[in-house]
């Protein structure tokens, strides 16, 4: 779990430079987000849910860790794959999350070595491996690896929330990220962490047009 303070330094460099996002971040206030520090199990729920709604995942991890016991490169190849399919994993993600187990066994992937490399070579780290692309790449950059500067162009969620908060400005969400990613750095990740929590909180069903 971290926090994200409005009143931080970071915040209110933010804050000063857009007053758009000043007013979300003044209205939705210090963030507490659920953060991961375990690797592997971060890229296992992240595969588990991939293409499922948010309940759908949920049930299915539950179900596999049931099977599991726990949550490991060892026990997740050590369980019985009819017993994983019969939990709700796809043939095709429980061969994805195998292989994420099978390389973390072998030395490949090593998630202490990340804390030593630039964003993008995460990400070429993890996209090269099967199942892995770039959206969950950057997702575990920012909720395992904390970094600050990662705004991931190519989500729904944000371009929706964008286009919402900027409805006033010409374009659509996605011209509004990547207009405005320059005066956001390097804390991009705060911005993507309000503008996520604008959709989940239910803020963007409720108005139109933020005022």
């Amino acid at each position: 779990m971290f926090e994200v303070d409005p009143n931080t330094r970071y915040a209110r460099e933010l804050r000063e430079n857009d007053p758009l996002l000043d007013r979300l971040i003044r209205r939705i206030g210090p963030l507490r987000i659920a953060g991961e520090r375990d690797g592997f199990l971060y890229l296992t729920r992240s595969l588990v849910g991939q293409q499922l709604s948010g309940k759908a995942a949920a049930t299915i991890f539950r179900r596999v860790e049931l099977v599991c016991g726990t949550i490991a490169p060892d026990t997740v190849l050590a369980a019985d794959e009819e017993a994983l399919r019969a939990a709700g994993l796809s043939r095709n993600k429980l061969g994805y999350i195998r292989n994420v187990a099978e390389r973390v066994k072998a030395g490949d992937l090593d998630f202490q070595a990340f804390g030593e490399l630039e964003d993008e070579e995460v990400v070429r780290s993890l996209t090269s491996i099967k199942g892995i692309g770039r959206w969950t790449a950057e997702m575990f950059l920012i909720f395992y690896l904390g970094r600050p500067d990662v705004l991931s162009l190519g989500d729904r969620g944000l371009q929706r929330a964008a286009e919402w908060l900027y409805a006033a400005d010409k374009g659509d969400g996605l011209a509004h990220l990547q207009s405005r990613h320059a005066q956001w750095k390097p804390y991009s990740s705060i911005v993507s962490l309000y503008l996520w929590e604008a959709l989940n909180s239910g803020l963007i069903a409720e108005e139109a047009e933020f005022e």
